[in-house]
């Protein structure tokens, strides 16, 4: 069990202190999301152990053992006037910054950002997040987080490996729902955070995007309020805004 008696005590008048704790699960993004057309309320947190059908970004499959990763969803129903839909991108970056948080607070390790929303370790996979709509207007957002596993052959660390020892996944998922607590609402200060974590800007990069054919290469110079990368194309010189699609940095091309 990693929410116990002490770690509920901990989250007593957070707003994410509702949490839902399963062995095994489909994907936390599945059931939350069935949960919430259902009317779960805002702030509802499920954590699991394992996922059978676990998801990541653009319909990739996610897989991790029982018991070696951090897997959990929240449940977000912010008001449109406070946070319209095409700013929703905003709670997804206070999510990744309060996990990149929680990283540092409990071994030291301070994660970096790369775009849109995936944790890193130099340039090695430490978690990514998945965003989705119900289709009621809230959010749900998943993430998961290597922690005593990463999946081999693949440009990934776990956080034990990154810190070179143990972590508790129940002390760190408390240390997530309450710098999320601590971070959701303040939208600008947000965005300026996610801007100084991000490890993507400044970079050389390779951008495969939907709706684009072949593959834009340049330097990734920002991320605008919308929360898409500005890419400076080494070709034309001209500035493309991406909302969607899948970033190299660039010794990785």
């Amino acid at each position: 069990m990693l929410v116990d008696d002490a770690a509920r005590a901990r989250l007593a008048g957070c707003r994410f202190a509702n949490v839902v704790e399963q062995p095994e699960v489909t994907s936390t993004n599945s059931v939350l999301a069935e949960l919430a057309r259902q009317g779960a309320p805002d702030g509802l947190v499920l954590v699991a152990d394992y996922q059978s059908a676990g998801r990541g970004r653009l319909d990739r499959r996610w897989e991790s053992p029982a018991g070696k990763s951090l897997l959990v969803s929240v449940l977000l129903r912010p008001e449109p006037a406070w946070l319209p839909p095409a700013r929703h991108h905003l709670a997804v970056a206070a999510c990744a910054l309060a996990l990149a948080d929680a990283c540092e607070r409990a071994t030291g390790v301070s994660p970096r950002l790369k775009w849109p929303n995936d944790l890193v370790v130099g340039d090695l996979k430490l978690a990514g997040l998945l965003a989705e709509g119900p289709g009621d207007g809230s959010l749900v957002v998943g993430a998961g987080l290597n922690v005593g596993w990463a999946p081999p052959g693949q440009a990934a660390t776990c956080l034990e490996a990154a810190a070179g020892q143990p972590v508790d996944r129940g002390e760190l998922l408390v240390d997530f729902l309450l710098g999320l607590g601590s971070l959701y609402g303040r939208w600008p200060e947000v965005l300026s955070l996610y801007r100084q974590r991000c490890s993507t800007i400044g970079r050389e990069v390779a951008v495969e995007h939907r709706g684009v054919p072949g593959e834009l290469r340049g330097r990734a110079v920002a991320v605008d309020d919308n929360g898409r990368l500005v890419v400076q194309d080494s070709t034309s010189g001209a500035q493309v805004v991406v909302a969607v699609g899948d970033v190299v940095h660039a010794h990785h091309v």
